[in-house]
């Protein structure tokens, strides 16, 4: 896999990534930047979404469940000191539909301890709560 970055000038940059889409970073305007893209590190956070939320989907698929909603939410903690990394990542799903719990539950375990490339690429403790049809917030063992 390989990802090209263009500088457009200031701190911002237009990528062409493998599947042909588009992204634009750029900095916030008190370091430089123009505020005309994401930030990188809130690319990371939307890509560790993107990536457990396919696995769940996938998998909840093959059960031959389908969600009638379905939400991620990432919340990651940086560390101080640079280089400033996620040192903690709290992920929360918010399903709604005929999904049996324990499905749910396994679902998203599958993807925290095996699947997500993404989360297993960060050196960073994670971990995850859900939510049934608006029930209340519960962990991920």
């Amino acid at each position: 896999m390989k990802t090209t970055l263009n500088w457009e000038g200031k701190m911002a940059f237009n990528g062409m990534n493998p599947s042909g889409h588009e992204l634009r970073m750029d900095a916030a305007p008190e370091v430089g930047g123009e505020n005309s893209g994401s930030r990188p590190m809130e690319v990371l956070l939307q890509s560790v979404a993107g990536c457990t939320a396919i696995d769940i989907v996938s998998i909840l698929a093959k059960m031959r469940l389908e969600p009638s909603l379905f939400q991620t939410e990432v919340e990651g903690e940086r560390a101080e000191e640079h280089p400033k990394r996620f040192t903690k990542l709290n992920i929360h799903y918010i399903l709604e539909g005929d999904l049996p719990e324990d499905k749910v539950v396994r679902a998203i375990s599958l993807s925290k301890d095996k699947y997500c490339s993404v989360s297993h690429t960060l050196n960073a403790e994670i971990t995850a709560t859900y939510s049934l049809n608006g029930a209340e917030r519960k962990p991920v063992e």
